[in-house]
């Protein structure tokens, strides 16, 4: 197997739909990853565990934590690395969206990036990956130019 350059850990198995929008954009740019299940309320020791297993590879990494309600997970993984940590709730409407705030509340010396959408939480990874990888920082390049391109279209269709 590929050394993962992204470690996606989700809460649940209730978020591995919404995981799979963010491995279809991380498959575009040919990114290695792999999708783990930990709990930082219900399963701490495995969520250390991987951690530990994924720092001792030594190599650069971008861990993209999906957790909603009381995302614990996201600030426990940010505390346990020096790597990059993005942190992608799914948006839920039970309580109106307010559990996002146990995504932006974080203790000092916590920091893990908050993006809500699945596919920016990818191109985040991504950009953050280019920085030392000229390769897919010129396919991140390719995915912007893409991006215009379908709206210059979308203008020119309207004003044909």
């Amino acid at each position: 197997m590929t050394t993962p350059k992204v470690v996606m850990i989700l809460g649940s198995g209730r978020d591995t739909e919404f995981a799979q929008r963010i491995e279809k954009v991380l498959q575009e740019f040919n990114i290695p990853f792999v999708t783990r299940v930990a709990s930082a309320h219900k399963t701490p020791h495995k969520l250390l565990s991987l951690l530990e297993q994924y720092e001792a590879l030594g190599d650069a990494i971008v861990y993209i934590t999906i957790a909603g309600r009381s995302n614990a997970m996201s600030g426990v993984v940010d505390a346990n690395t020096v790597n990059p940590v993005i942190s992608c709730p799914p948006y839920s409407d039970r309580f109106g969206g307010a559990d996002i705030y146990s995504s932006l509340r974080m203790p000092s010396g916590v920091c893990p990036l908050v993006i809500l959408d699945p596919e920016a939480a990818a191109i985040a990874a991504a950009k953050i990956l280019g920085v030392e990888d000229r390769q897919l920082k010129h396919k991140v390049h390719q995915y912007h130019q893409k991006v215009k391109q379908k709206v210059e279209q979308s203008d020119i269709q309207l004003n044909q």
